[in-house]
């Protein structure tokens, strides 16, 4: 009976239970299954079996001593239920420092670890939970700025048409209002040209009335023209420079010293209207100057300079309008995202000041709006121009959350915003091994 048990016991401790190899994974227990021998993983020695976590290195990739720091490649793995299982170096086996939250990697040293896996793994949990939240959160508010962004969008793009339909009826009136002073100027014109034919023909041409010419003449207007008036105002049809002679004068005055509108009309007139013999002087635009004085000539005037008023207030209006939709075009060229989530940040301000251009959308092709980059900034001293990476994270505000300068110049940013929580996040779950 002795000796029965005896080769019970060698039997038994011939024995390796894979579930008992300390330091292999659940994916890995295949290669610890019971056996004589031993494969190296990686298929570069055979070994017995009892020579697995023998504190003795047999394999050259270390997998003979998952659980053991015997091998300097190694690696341990820490099981740590109810928190996220990872590796360590297994030259931190039985170190006396605890790297596993269950304990696991001290397992023969004079240290006494304690398991915190499931204090650890409550809080991952709550972490993932509140994570979770934001995401759900994040996702309403991105679908509120994708409906506000649709209608913005289409507020712009109802508002591009009307300011082309604003310039188109501003173009028609343009033109009209470009022929209108082009007429006015042409009236003007022909008036002053009559003018410059002489005061007879204008006269005539113009159909001038007594009264406004008597007037012209009258350069004191006490009613009356004297001798010195009619020298200053009248000259001869064939020597306009030379200022006609007190005899001449009182010869136009009917020999009189002084000639009333009445007496003006029966005598005076009637040489001035021939224009034969003499003429008003010609002093364009002179005050008191028949040009000067003359309705026909004040009102050609005043309707060339009221087209002209209308022709540039049109012309403004046409440039702003145009301005506009340039504006307006651009902004609408710019990549806001497939549903237009991004349109929102148009215009807004995060009280950080850049001097970068906006470049381009940079993000992975699985989510291409998930980073930008803006380019071409202030010169750096010894360098070049100063650029800017901003990545975009899924948050329920719109805040930027820190700022870092990795190298000379280049910046990168975390930008957090409702916009960026993508619902393929929520399908595969924040994964963590529980």
């Amino acid at each position: 009976m002795r000796v029965y048990i005896i080769v019970a016991a060698v039997f038994w401790c011939g024995y390796v239970d894979s579930r008992k190899v300390r330091g292999i994974s659940s994916s890995y227990k295949r290669f610890y299954r019971e056996r004589k021998s031993f494969l190296c993983i990686d298929g570069s020695r055979m070994i017995p079996f009892e020579q697995v976590n023998d504190d003795y290195c047999d394999c050259e990739d270390g997998s003979d001593e998952p659980g053991t720091s015997a091998c300097p490649h190694g690696r341990f793995y820490c099981t740590n239920l109810g928190f996220r299982p990872h590796y360590i170096p297994s030259s931190r086996v039985n170190d006396g420092i605890c790297d596993c939250c269950d304990a696991s990697d001290e397992y023969n040293s004079h240290t006494r670890c304690q398991n915190t896996c499931w204090n650890l793994g409550q809080r991952e949990r709550a972490y993932v939970e509140g994570q979770m939240r934001t995401l759900d959160e994040g996702l309403r508010l991105k679908q509120q700025l994708i409906e506000e962004g649709v209608l913005l969008w289409r507020e712009k793009q109802a508002q591009l048409r009307e300011l082309q339909q604003v310039a188109e009826d501003l173009q028609v009136k343009l033109e009209e209002h470009r022929r209108k002073k082009h007429e006015a100027d042409r009236l003007k014109e022909q008036t002053l040209k009559a003018l410059e034919a002489g005061n007879g023909g204008l006269i005539r041409h113009q159909n001038s009335s007594v009264t406004s010419i008597f007037h012209l003449l009258d350069t004191n207007k006490d009613g009356s023209l004297t001798v010195d008036e009619i020298k200053a105002k009248v000259v001869l049809v064939h020597d306009e420079q030379r200022v006609l002679s007190e005899g001449e004068a009182l010869a136009l005055l009917d020999r009189g010293h002084r000639m009333d509108l009445s007496k003006f009309q029966s005598t005076l007139w009637d040489v001035l209207t021939r224009g034969d013999t003499v003429k008003i002087k010609d002093t364009q635009g002179a005050p008191g100057s028949l040009s000067s004085e003359d309705p026909h000539l004040k009102a050609a005037d005043r309707a060339a300079e009221w087209e002209a008023t209308n022709l540039k207030k049109v012309e403004e209006a046409y440039e702003t309008v145009n301005m506009e939709i340039s504006d307006l075009q651009k902004k609408l060229a710019i990549d806001y995202g497939t549903d237009w989530e991004f349109l929102f940040l148009n215009g807004q301000c995060y009280k950080l000041k850049v001097y970068e251009m906006w470049g381009m959308w940079t993000g992975k092709p699985k989510n291409h709006y998930s980073q930008m980059v803006y380019e071409n900034g202030e010169p750096c001293w010894q360098g070049g121009s100063r650029s800017t990476t901003v990545t975009l994270t899924c948050g329920t505000e719109t805040a930027l959350r820190s700022v870092k300068e990795p190298s000379k110049c280049q910046y990168i940013m975390d930008f957090q915003t409702p916009v960026a929580c993508q619902p393929v996040l929520k399908q595969q779950g924040i994964h963590s091994e529980l």
